[in-house]
């Protein structure tokens, strides 16, 4: 039985995926370095096709872009934590000059809008515990939009590179007779 291909909803561009674009993805989740020859064999394409597929998934917003992995002690990093926030208001002004303010943020690896007792956890990397004190105050607490802090230091961090290979929800499956 074929499985017909899926569509979904990424930031407002719609793409269609179907079993081969979701090993690809795998693939390149797991190994973004592997040559397109390298790939094309692994999900059993021409490497043509398979270069045809992959820029489909990049101009379609789809694949977004290729990272590399650093040890952020490279960095003297030796110290991570993630920031609840809660904002005084929940205006979007509050919220655009907030966002505005972690994106020129070093320390800050990432944030996310969140709903809950908090409204932002933000992913911090810092030298050592003087280094967080004082980034904590100085980058949030005198903003006039944040009410509320709580910190977390993170003692251990894993990245997931499987979420590409997950198979569509059985309702969500169409087969040919």
């Amino acid at each position: 039985m074929r499985q017909l291909p899926r569509k979904i909803l990424s930031e407002g561009l719609i793409a269609t995926l179907d079993r081969t674009d979701r090993l690809i993805l795998a693939h390149l989740q797991h190994n973004a370095r592997l040559s397109n020859k390298e790939l094309a064999a692994k999900v059993g394409l021409s490497p043509s096709s398979c270069l045809a597929r992959v820029r489909r998934l990049e101009q379609g917003g789809v694949l977004r872009g290729y990272h590399a992995d650093v040890a952020l002690g490279a960095f003297g990093v030796t110290l991570q934590a993630m920031v609840a926030v809660r904002l005084e208001k929940h205006v979007r002004a509050a919220i655009t000059a907030f966002e505005r303010h972690l994106a020129t943020l070093p320390e800050v690896l990432a944030w996310h809008h969140v709903a809950g007792a908090n409204d932002y956890l933000v992913h911090v990397a810092v030298h050592d515990a003087a280094h967080l004190r004082e980034f904590v105050l100085t980058a949030f607490a005198g903003r006039t939009e944040v009410a509320h802090l709580e910190t977390n230091l993170i003692f251990s961090h894993r990245r997931s590179v499987a979420f590409g290979a997950v198979e569509p929800r059985r309702a969500e499956r169409q087969t040919d007779a």
